[in-house]
């Protein structure tokens, strides 16, 4: 795998302030992100997986600078984007796309095809001429496995996994390096999603790309990342390559995860790890580890000291934040 960093994140905090009384003044804080750090290589897919309200798509958003973070660092190739100003971040967009969740609401309605994708060509001024322009339209349906003959037609008009097409045809107009994948395929029907997946892949392959994918199904995951981010109420549990995350898992919270994957065979029985009660509130996180009211394994100092994302001795590419992590069966 290639070894060159090209994103790096460093201790990232995102709080949506609360405010209330009369007056609206900020009574508390939701923090969404909680002191996050790791790398993204070049060419790699990072998967970023965890339970809904885990923090997920509100990372993906900070690292574009969609969401400003509250504090912390993200580099791009060497450059720290939570500072630059509007010009520079602009400039920079073109190197940093994301495709979204819902294909249909990520589309203007009242928008052709070509307009759409003609959009952020125009934005980045990347066509001389109107005949280059509809050239590199053509070049992206062609991309993305859609017709020509449906550039005048509009979202409504194509099926959900089309939709997702053109959004991923949007993200490549420009001709990123880096894309979030914030749960493209969720919104998707099975048969779809696999379709959507591999055309993914061999986007990569085609055109260089580092992916961010975002999603909550494990099995999504398992195929299409080179690593796997686990992230709980905010932090990142455990980060590891696919293989060895699906095979040795270490944190009690993968662990769980990866327990309720469902097998097709009936005649296979699987232990199930069950958590004892709900996911705090961000509003109001546990002191220590996050994970220690629901952990199987909590000892005393788990209500106490918050544990630190450390390397895995004897172990390549794998971190675990966890006090009395273990490897073991799932």
């Amino acid at each position: 795998m290639n070894r060159e960093i090209l994103l790096s994140v460093r201790n990232l905090v995102k709080e949506f302030p609360i405010h209330g009384g009369l007056l609206g003044r900020k009574i508390g804080a939701l923090q969404a992100v909680s002191d996050v750090s790791f790398d993204i290589y070049k060419g790699e897919t990072l998967g970023l997986v965890g339970e809904s309200g885990c923090g997920k798509s509100t990372l993906g958003r900070c690292i574009l600078r969609l969401l400003d973070p509250t504090s912390g660092s993200v580099k791009f190739q060497g450059q720290e984007l939570t500072t630059l100003g509007k010009t520079e971040l602009r400039k920079l967009r073109r190197s940093m796309q994301i495709i979204f969740q819902d294909p249909f609401a990520s589309l203007n309605p009242r928008m052709s095809v070509e307009e759409i994708l003609g959009e952020p060509i125009d934005i980045h001024e990347l066509a001389p001429s109107k005949e280059a322009r509809k050239k590199r339209i053509f070049e992206l349906m062609d991309l993305v496995g859609l017709r020509k003959e449906s550039i005048s037609r509009y979202p409504h008009e194509f099926s959900g996994g089309q939709r997702q097409r053109i959004c991923i045809a949007r993200a490549l107009a420009v001709e990123p390096q880096f894309i979030v994948c914030d749960e493209p395929v969720s919104a998707l029907d099975v048969s779809i999603q696999a379709q959507i997946l591999n055309l993914l892949q061999d986007l990569q392959k085609e055109l260089g790309l580092t992916y961010l994918f975002i999603a909550h199904d494990l099995k999504v995951v398992e195929h299409i990342s080179t690593r796997v981010a686990v992230m709980y109420l905010g932090k990142v549990a455990e980060i590891a390559s696919g293989e060895e995350l699906y095979e040795k898992p270490m944190h009690p919270y993968t662990k769980a995860l990866l327990s309720a994957i469902p097998i097709p065979d009936p005649t296979y029985k699987k232990d199930r790890i069950l958590l004892k009660g709900d996911v705090p509130s961000p509003l109001n996180p546990p002191s220590g580890c996050y994970f220690h009211p629901r952990c199987p394994v909590v000892q005393g100092n788990c209500s106490k000291d918050i544990p630190q994302l450390v390397a895995v001795l004897g172990a390549v590419d794998h971190a675990v934040s966890c006090h009395y992590a273990k490897e073991g069966p799932h």
